[in-house]
Parts: C-alpha cells; structure tokens; sequence
C-alpha cells in the first residue's frame, strides 16, 4: 500500500499501459483519477471500483491545455490535491517517414504526446509542491532513444519527451517533484494490437519481439511496475531520467534499413 491516500492523475487510462497502471496504483491505495479521450475510461473506473479501489474517470484530450487545467482542478476538488501525474497519453501516427509525413500529421503527433506531457508538469507541477513533493512520468519510448522502433514523428516526439523530463527536472530544482520518463519497447497495447493480431493470425507470435534479447514482447502490467516505483519512495533519488524497459532491445536497436528511393524490406 505504497500509495494509501495518495492522490494519482493517469492520461491515456482508457486501455493498454494507462489502464494496467491505473488499476495498479489503486491495488496500492492510490486514489485514481483516469483520464482519457475515449469512453473506455469509464472501463477502467469500472475494474478498478469493483476491485474495492477509488478512482473516477475524467475524458478530456490530453494536448489541449483547458483539459489538463480542468483534469488538474477534478484531481485537486476531489481529492485534495495531486501527489503523482503520469503522462501516458499518446498516439503512433503510423509508420511515416520525414519524406511522406504530412504537417498536419506532424503537428497532431507533436500536441499529443510531447505538448501533453509538458502541459501536465505545466500545471500539474505547482499542485504537487502544494502536498510537498512527489512525482511526474511521462511515457516517451525506445523510439526517442534512436531510431528504428517508430515513424519519424512518433520518434521525434518521444525523443523531446525525454529532453523534456531532463529539463523539467532542472527546472523543479529544489521542490521535492522528480520528474522522469518511461520508454517502452513493444507492448501489446491498443497502438500495437494490429501487429499482435496479424502475428496471430498467420501463425507467428512467437516472432513478436525477436529483435530484443527477451525474445518476446512486453506486457501493459511490466509498465505499470515500473511506473509505480519510479513514483514511490523507494525511487526518491532518481530524477530526470529516461528508463527504457524494452526486454534489452535499446541495447542495440538492431534493424533492417531502408535505402533511399527504395521501399522498405
């Protein structure tokens, strides 16, 4: 019960990492507040109430800063305040490259899973000081460590997610918030769920994941593990860092390139 009355802010908590760790956190004593754009929140207030934890469910788009000053305002009414925010919230945009992706692509990319992210330590931030410290994540990805694990904006974001943590932790300098970022390797989640059901499909999980030394992909609940011990006391000396949890594939990041002005093998 590392989390017994601690007030928890979760965006992207409609399924896959954002769900495991709401109902994580609240298995802990946490007090939920999920938050996503879709309905399917209201799923993961549902488990979590039924499993005798407190949360609500808060949809709202996690780029647009009226919604994070409202998610901010529902933690604090309801609950008192906020203890940890976790920015989850994030979209692919799919598998393009600088040379094909779109600036309307770009810019939809860019807002949602690095403009969110700095909205929520924006305003989440103060509110945390208020309770006298705690603990912003953010999720970013092995993508943003280099390439060859994302399309171009989907890395681009992540790789200023990690920058982003860095900055704001020297920024919080002395307010007790630590800030630090989650880079996932390849989880079966909702963004992933079409490469998890056309492996099954034809007969090939057990290729899903082959690149990483685990020789299989992750799980939402690995996440929300470590996700609970970077925001609890016993990860009180780590701040400003970008931990990949990947099954060892960021060791190497091994690829099969693509060479200009031919498509991809």
């Amino acid at each position: 019960m590392r989390f017994q009355g601690k007030s928890i802010v979760i965006t992207g908590a409609g399924s896959g990492i954002g769900r495991a760790t709401a109902s994580a956190f609240a298995a802990e004593g946490g007090q939920v507040v999920a938050a996503d754009r879709s309905d399917a929140v209201r799923a993961t207030v549902e488990a979590i109430t039924a499993a005798g934890g407190t949360a609500l469910g808060v949809e709202m788009d996690a780029g647009n800063e009226d919604d994070v000053v409202r998610l901010v305002e529902v933690a604090c009414t309801h609950f008192g305040g906020i203890d940890v925010f976790y920015a989850n919230a994030g979209i692919s945009g799919g598998a393009s490259s600088v040379l094909d992706a779109s600036v309307e692509l770009w810019t939809d990319v860019l807002r949602v899973n690095l403009i969110g992210p700095a909205l929520a330590i924006k305003h989440a931030a103060p509110r945390i000081v208020e309770r006298g410290g705690g603990a912003i994540l953010c999720t970013a990805s092995v993508a943003g460590l280099r390439s060859g694990a994302g399309g171009a904006p989907y890395s681009a974001s992540k790789a200023g997610v990690i920058n982003l943590v860095q900055s704001a932790a020297q920024q919080l300098s002395g307010s007790n918030v630590r800030v630090n970022a989650i880079c996932p390797g390849l989880i079966e989640t909702g963004m992933t769920q079409r490469v998890y059901d056309y492996a099954r499909e034809k007969g090939v999980e057990d290729k899903i994941g082959r690149l990483n030394p685990m020789r299989r992909g992750g799980r939402p609940e690995e996440i929300a593990q470590v996700a609970l011990f970077l925001a609890s006391d016993a990860a009180s000396y780590v701040n400003g860092q970008a931990l990949a949890v990947d099954g060892g594939l960021s060791s190497s990041h091994p690829v099969t390139r693509q060479e200009y002005g031919k498509p991809a093998v």
